[in-house]
């Protein structure tokens, strides 16, 4: 095996060259915040090339058309609820039925 290799002297790192660099961090935010002293809405305000959408609309004629499938879904509804009311009182009436039928077979069979 070879022998492990031999130590180098480093030089230490200097805790004084940390210090310029605190000093520089204040000065560089406060460049970064020089700058324009517009207002920002001044850069939000649309340019003379863009309209307004009252202004691109002006030129059209054409009514909406109607859609004749527009109230498909509230008569399909309307069917689907009385769909169910039938059915509701179908189901009373077979219950209705059932238990007569029970009450008959139960007076059938009492002995007497």
């Amino acid at each position: 095996m070879a022998p492990p290799p031999a130590p180098t002297t480093e030089r230490p790192m200097k805790r004084n060259a940390l210090a310029p660099m605190l000093a520089l961090a204040p000065l560089a935010l406060a460049l970064a915040g020089c700058g324009s002293t517009d207002d920002a809405s001044t850069e939000a305000e649309a340019d003379t090339v863009e309209m307004t959408a009252d202004a691109a609309l002006d030129d059209v004629t054409v009514e909406p058309a109607a859609d004749a499938e527009a109230n498909a879904v509230e008569a399909a509804t309307e069917d689907a609820e009385a769909s169910a009311a039938e059915a509701g009182a179908n189901a009373a009436d077979v219950a209705a039925r059932a238990q007569a039928a029970a009450a008959a077979a139960d007076d059938e069979t009492e002995p007497q």
